[in-house]
């Protein structure tokens, strides 16, 4: 299958180079020529703009920062979709908008599928990650084996759009994990608690969680640079909240996450990674929270593996 790759930021171009390293002949486009040629330097083609991908390749993935970035991709590629094309949307994103974008694909015979990711930029990094994927079965067998060289788990969660919205579940839950880590950590500095202490205590207990044994480690180091930032945050849980919203929910949790998020981007900046949300308690107290020994970056130490489709067990 001839694939083109459209994003090439923090997690596109990882999930780019897994698919050179494993050998798949790729056309990338990226908006920062530096992007496109270091991938091109590492074996792959420069596809020169969406038009010319899709015409070229049987499947386009698309990895971009905003639902609109997507759109403005996607509409310059749907005259010349087609019978055989593959529209792929690994981007984090609106579950009506991917709908909207796909059916507008599948009417003109090509076939389209949400496929976000989950678990870090460091294991989009090894080809570790985890891949939902929404769409019909017929096609979610078609690009199973692509979706294995990049992710080591592949669910099929059902049509298309419901990858997004169990997605952007996901990213809420990050959230709200990471907040209350930064209490918990604050709290038990205050307390006199050893930090390091207080890691290993969460990590063997009922408290623990992926974002602890990666996160934690980052705010205790000091790096506080998980390669997400805090617009991206923003877009993925005000994405939950719409979709409470729709469905009449009211949550009560969720608005004031937004609003902790807000006061983060107006204290550090726009842009600034998440992870320095601890520095508003740190501000806060006067307490530093930090301790030795723990790493400046996320390595992903499990070998690489060939994924596989993860099948729901209940």
């Amino acid at each position: 299958m001839k694939t083109g790759f459209i994003g090439l930021g923090n997690v596109g171009g990882k999930l780019a180079g897994s698919l050179i390293r494993n050998g798949t002949g790729l056309m990338v486009h990226d908006l920062n020529p530096d992007f496109v040629a270091a991938k091109v330097a590492g074996g792959a083609v420069d596809g020169g703009s969406p038009a010319a991908m899709i015409q070229a390749c049987d499947a386009v993935i698309t990895c971009l920062p905003s639902p609109a970035a997507s759109a403005a991709v996607v509409e310059e590629m749907l005259p010349h979709m087609g019978p055989g094309k593959i529209w792929m949307e690994m981007s984090t994103t609106d579950e009506a908008e991917v709908k909207r974008l796909g059916e507008a694909a599948i009417a003109r015979g090509a076939a389209a599928v949400d496929c976000p990711v989950s678990g870090g930029c460091h294991r989009a990094d090894t080809g570790n990650i985890s891949i939902y994927a929404g769409c019909d079965r017929a096609t979610f067998d078609r690009i199973l084996p692509l979706l294995t060289l990049m992710g080591r788990r592949v669910l099929h969660t059902g049509p298309l759009g419901s990858a997004s919205v169990l997605k952007v579940m996901t990213n809420y839950l990050a959230t709200a994990n990471l907040l209350t880590l930064c209490e918990a950590l604050t709290v038990m500095k205050a307390a006199g608690m050893d930090l390091a202490t207080t890691f290993e205590a969460i990590s063997v207990s009922s408290g623990t969680s992926f974002v602890h044994e990666t996160e934690s480690q980052l705010i205790l180091s000091g790096s506080r640079d998980v390669n997400f930032t805090m617009d991206l945050v923003q877009k993925d849980i005000g994405l939950f909240q719409k979709l409470a919203d729709l469905h009449h929910v009211p949550l009560e949790i969720s608005p004031l996450i937004i609003e902790m998020m807000r006061d983060g981007q107006k204290r550090f900046g726009e842009r600034a990674q998440s992870d320095r949300m601890i520095e508003r308690l740190e501000e806060a107290t006067g307490l530093e929270i930090r301790a030795p020994g723990f790493p400046l970056e996320l390595i992903d130490t499990e070998p690489e593996e060939r994924g596989y489709e993860v099948t729901p067990t209940h």
